[in-house]
């Protein structure tokens, strides 16, 4: 039976009423002077009683002292159960907790911190430690290295004295790390894909610079290529102008810095005004009167002006 039904929906009399004992146990659990005026009561169960007091307690804004007291059964007496200070409904109340995987963000670790990598991580997977043996018709295997070693000896005529033992040439340690698979652990194609997103997302072709741009990475000089798979989609910017320089970005993208990006676009010259000079256009300095008088016009005046 859930505690939903065994509640009482009627709080007990006389626990209900003694409120008194209630605030006396909450000041003496509370600083003085921090507890307030009774806001309430809530039946807990069958003469079980719970009283709530305002709290002042400064920075505890909607928090209130909860006291709860009960009554044996056909007892008269009333005694104390518990006193705790509980949130209101509108209580200041701190943040959720959330575990600090979920929490952290790029950039967060500073010297000195350390971030422990889980065992099942999906990023990662086991990488090759040594211990696994291929089989022996494997082209790889320790059988197929003693053999090309051997061949190579003869006809070399023998290994160097400089080294007591040949290198094994044909076996999986080396083919391992040649591929730089000699880790405990290596990226999984979930934690390629995911990296190639984040990369992307970041200094990809969708980005505004790269939409601006005059040419894209592929074709840059500064463009470092990387290798793995990863090489085929990335390399790392070194112009030290470009806003990528040292970061991982995709050969799609681009900036103002591209290296062939040498004649600057001239801006655009407006067209130069027409002047008419070869004809005369007369224009009158003073209006014509009414009497139907010709008006004086420019060159008119001016000849005037030389005649006095």
């Amino acid at each position: 039976m859930s505690a939903a039904t065994t509640r009482s929906r009627t709080p007990d009399r006389l626990c209900a009423e003694a409120v008194d004992l209630a605030r006396a146990a909450a000041e003496e659990v509370a600083a003085p002077g921090v507890v307030g005026e009774h806001v309430g009561l809530v039946s807990e169960g069958d003469r079980v009683v719970t009283h709530f007091f305002e709290c002042k307690e400064p920075g505890y804004r909607g928090w209130r002292w909860a006291t709860t007291v009960a009554r044996a059964s056909r007892a008269k007496v009333v005694t104390l159960d518990e006193t705790v200070l509980l949130p209101g409904s509108d209580a200041l109340l701190a943040p959720e907790w959330v575990p600090w995987s979920e929490r952290l963000r790029p950039g967060d670790m500073g010297p000195g911190d350390l971030l422990p990598t889980d065992a099942d991580d999906l990023r990662l997977e086991p990488g090759f430690s040594g211990e696994e043996e291929p089989p022996p018709n494997s082209a790889v295997s320790e059988e197929m290295a003693e053999l090309v070693e051997a061949e190579d000896a003869e006809v070399a005529g023998g290994p160097p004295a400089s080294l007591p033992v040949a290198p094994l040439r044909g076996s999986i340690s080396a083919v391992a790390e040649e591929l730089g698979m000699r880790r405990a652990r290596v990226l999984s194609r979930y934690g390629l894909h995911v990296a190639a997103d984040r990369w992307e997302e970041a200094y990809g072709p969708k980005t505004p610079m790269a939409q601006a741009a005059p040419a894209t990475c592929m074709s840059c000089g500064f463009l470092n290529p990387i290798g793995g798979s990863l090489g085929q989609a990335f390399g790392v910017c070194a112009n030290e102008f470009s806003p990528a320089d040292g970061r991982v970005v995709s050969l799609a993208y681009g900036c103002g810095g591209h290296s062939e990006a040498a004649v600057m676009p001239k801006p655009p010259r407006p067209a130069a005004p027409v002047i008419d000079e070869t004809k005369v256009e007369p224009f009158p300095l003073r209006p014509a009167p009414d009497s139907g008088s010709v008006s004086v016009t420019a060159d008119e005046s001016a000849a005037e002006l030389g005649h006095s």
